[in-house]
């Protein structure tokens, strides 16, 4: 009974295939539903607006990315080291 569960899972495993893992950009906000003529079918997430995706579109459907993480706010770092207050220099 195990020699015949353990041979159903690997055909399993081997007549699956492989599995390609979808990748979404979080960069960018809009996705292209790309299908190409062999099968494969996966999102390109390539463009800023709507208007973009759908020059590109040629007939495939676009969409918005559900992971899209928004705009993105330029880090302001602040170094204390570097910051002296006229305070901290000799008195003469």
């Amino acid at each position: 009974m195990r020699v015949l569960a353990l041979m159903v899972l690997a055909m399993g495993v081997a007549l699956a295939g492989h599995a390609r893992a979808q990748t979404y950009d979080p960069a960018y906000p809009v996705c292209l539903y790309v299908v190409p003529w062999g099968g494969g079918a996966y999102y390109r997430c390539a463009y800023y607006t709507m208007d973009q995706c759908r020059a590109d579109a040629n007939g495939q459907m676009c969409s918005l990315n559900p992971y899209y993480s928004g705009p993105q706010a330029p880090v302001i770092r602040t170094n204390p080291r570097h910051h002296r207050s006229p305070s901290h220099g000799r008195d003469r």
